[in-house]
């Protein structure tokens, strides 16, 4: 069964048509990357499928199970949307971590937050806090940053904070892990950096969608390639079959174009 599922995804600004009905799915421990020029609907769909934007129409799946129904008349309440979120992580292409906290703080504080909710956290308080703080120290440790937990993030590097924002996305276990152009606001110098964390994660077969233009990464890191354009998806297989002998006519002009640059 696949882990996620996206069935006709709509999404509509006004007049403009963004996704004109977007179809996919993958399986556990698949890593998908996701490439198209700009404004090609890439972004708009991550968002749709992580509720922080409301698609128009179509389906979204986890597990089999249907979190999102775009004929339902019933429109979803705040906590249902924030339910739904909890199944995916989302790195943003701009860190977006909490100035006043540090790297750990950044980490431990949406766990901590929803321990409240458990019904046995009055009665566990001590040991479920002492759990997240010792995932977060994991986890920092995983993407290298075990020295630099106590740091705030104006005292960390562009690679160091999209690390940071990495280990707080892995933090509440996702189903799926989301990566928005992970190193689009990084100086070259530090894009490797984080590509190896990615590669790292890949190979301990953690379930990702990565919105990338490093066209070589992805090559080298993804089970497969989706190639969106006008918002559809115009080409879906693996890296072969779709960076070095694909079919439709503006995945090979896309293609071209990068090679000349």
């Amino acid at each position: 069964m696949a882990i996620l599922e996206v069935k006709n995804l709509v999404k509509n600004f006004g007049k403009i048509q963004v996704l004109k009905g977007i179809d996919f799915s993958m399986e556990k421990g698949e890593v998908v990357a996701v490439i198209g020029s700009s404004g090609s609907g890439k972004t708009t769909l991550l968002r749709c499928v992580n509720f922080l934007e409301e698609a128009d129409k179509g389906q979204i799946l986890v597990d089999g199970e249907c979190i999102y129904d775009g004929e339902s008349a019933k429109k979803m309440s705040s906590s249902e949307i924030r339910k739904n979120q909890l199944n995916f992580g989302l790195v943003f292409q701009s860190f977006n971590l909490f100035p006043q906290y540090t790297a750990f703080e950044n980490v431990t504080l949406a766990p901590k937050l929803l321990a409240k909710e458990r019904p046995d956290y009055k009665q566990n308080k001590k040991q479920i806090l002492e759990e997240i703080e010792e995932n977060a120290k994991s986890l920092l440790d995983r993407v290298g940053l075990s020295d630099r937990m106590n740091n705030y993030p104006c005292q960390l590097s562009g690679g160091q904070q999209q690390r940071v924002s990495i280990a707080r996305a892995l933090a509440l276990n996702p189903k799926v892990l989301f990566f928005d152009e992970p190193t689009s606001a990084l100086d070259p110098e530090l894009t490797g950096e984080i590509l190896r964390v990615i590669r790292d994660l890949a190979q301990k077969d953690v379930t990702m969608v990565i919105v990338t233009h490093e066209i070589e990464f992805a090559r080298n890191v993804a089970d497969r390639i989706i190639f969106m354009a006008d918002g559809v998806v115009l080409e879906d297989g693996t890296p072969e079959e779709v960076l070095d002998n694909p079919k439709n006519e503006k995945t090979r002009h896309f293609l071209q174009k990068l090679n000349e640059n």
